[in-house]
């Protein structure tokens, strides 16, 4: 039989209707494929919001009672917290201690740079000396409060040191408010070194080498190096560090407490605001203070920022 004899052979009937199309098997897979960063942040952003902006919201309401800590029953006392905030001098006397760590960052900022930069360029036993650097900020808080309370006791590990130079007698080093404090920096300056030292090293280290090679058949030295190209190149990494050293200098806490527990003139805003709710159950006073420096933080920070744009940085 030829195949115009089979073609006439088949039924010929009415053309079934079309129906609606089926969703293909590619587009269900792409669907769930832009679903699926998604389902990956649910676990991140449940616990973001579950402590930290929680936490935020019941602090701001809290500062607005007279909550003491620990009764189930607390009483709207609407701005009463802040006006006893602003009206007692002494609970704001306690900034003054940040001048101290203030002072202690912009020293840090610059030890940083400045061994970023050497340990840069070619040096023998850079990585030795890499990782002297960021070693302390390794090291927990509580044990450097611990190491340093010993090595600056009556007797201890400084002035042992400093008796092999010729220097006699035992000195109180956490003894005064300005010894103290400016102790209490030196420590701070040890233990964060490292951190700004990754950070400088690791925008050093994106430069393009081009730009080195270039600048040294042109004559230039380190110095020169480091001023049109090193400098303007980690500009954004410096503005950021600047922003840490100026809220972590505001909101000192770790190391103070530890080593003097905010006696002899040393008590920061932090240890001020945890000894209101703890030591003296003042629950809704300390919020307050707490939504204070906080607001200071981002206004401290939103200046630094109009001041110094974060421009895009373009070398080549």
């Amino acid at each position: 039989m030829t195949d115009t004899t089979r073609e006439a052979a088949r039924p010929v009937g009415p053309a079934a209707p079309a129906g609606p199309a089926a969703p293909s098997a590619a587009h269900r897979p792409r669907r769930w494929r832009g679903m699926t960063p998604w389902l990956f942040l649910i676990a991140p952003l449940a616990l973001l919001i579950a402590f930290t902006y929680a936490p935020i919201v019941n602090m701001v309401a809290y500062s607005f009672t007279d909550w003491d800590g620990v009764s189930p029953e607390l009483h709207y006392t609407g701005a009463e917290n802040y006006t006893e905030l602003f009206t007692r001098s002494e609970l704001f006397e306690v900034f003054f201690v940040s001048g101290y760590y203030l002072a202690a960052s912009a020293v840090q900022i610059g030890a940083a740079l400045y061994f970023a930069t050497i340990l840069s360029f070619n040096v023998r036993f850079r990585g030795f000396f890499k990782g002297v650097l960021f070693f302390p900020y390794l090291i927990n808080g509580v044990a450097i409060g611990f190491v340093f309370l010993y090595f600056f006791q009556d007797g201890g590990t400084l002035d042992a040191i400093l008796s092999l130079f010729g220097y006699d007698g035992d000195r109180a080093w956490l003894g005064t408010p300005t010894s103290a404090n400016v102790s209490l920096a030196g420590v701070s300056v040890w233990r964060y070194l490292g951190l700004n030292f990754v950070l400088f090293l690791g925008a050093i280290q994106s430069i393009p080498g081009e730009l080195y090679e270039a600048a040294e058949l042109d004559g230039a030295n380190r110095w020169q190096q480091f001023r049109h190209i090193i400098a303007p190149g980690i500009r954004p990494v410096l503005s950021l560090s600047v922003i840490l050293s100026v809220s972590g200098s505001l909101s000192v806490f770790e190391i103070p407490y530890i080593m003097t527990g905010g006696a002899t003139g040393t008590e920061t805003f932090v240890i001020q605001t945890v000894k209101l709710a703890f030591q003296f159950n003042k629950t809704g006073l300390a919020s307050a203070a707490a939504v204070v420096l906080l607001l200071i933080i981002l206004a401290v920070t939103w200046v630094q920022r109009r001041l110094v744009p974060d421009d895009k940085v373009d070398l080549v």
